[in-house]
């Protein structure tokens, strides 16, 4: 069975699950999900130059609103929860846990503990990081040991 890890930052719409259910064709897949919410990943002045770049004003000025720390977890944890059981109703193994700190040490980690065969970084597009190369994909490319696809998330 080929297994990938896969890291996101909000609940896998159903676009993202048939999008990245069917990357391998017909092959038996299983996923391993690490979900970080979007308020604790980067700063919030980064976070706004990325919706300004992309031109969504309003949520650029709502930046200050994402939960952080306590307050994302709960969230957190019911989008993990959504995520995983459409994984499953696609009809893939699926198992996960929400990252609090240190996502690309969790990601070396899981990698290693599950012999993963891919990591897929399903994100928002972060134009200032993936600029200077300080994407979560850009990074986890040098610490893995294995390919790292990076695709964009799709929003309902």
């Amino acid at each position: 069975m080929f297994t990938s890890v896969l890291m996101i930052e909000k609940p896998l719409t159903t676009a993202d699950v048939e999008f990245v259910t069917t990357l391998h064709g017909e092959e038996a897949i299983s996923f391993f999900v690490l979900l970080q919410p979007r308020g604790d990943q980067a700063d919030l002045l980064l976070r706004a130059i990325d919706d300004v770049a992309m031109g969504e004003l309003k949520e650029a000025v709502h930046e200050s609103e994402e939960p952080e720390g306590e307050d994302a977890k709960a969230p957190a944890e019911r989008g993990l929860a959504l995520s995983l059981a459409a994984l499953h109703a696609a009809g893939c193994a699926a198992e996960g846990q929400v990252v609090e700190k240190h996502p690309l040490d969790k990601l070396r980690e899981v990698v290693e503990a599950s012999g993963a065969d891919e990591v897929i970084v399903l994100t928002a597009p972060h134009y200032v990081e993936e600029f200077f190369h300080r994407d979560w994909a850009s990074r986890a490319r040098h610490k893995v040991g294995v390919p790292v696809l990076k695709l964009f998330a799709h929003s309902e």
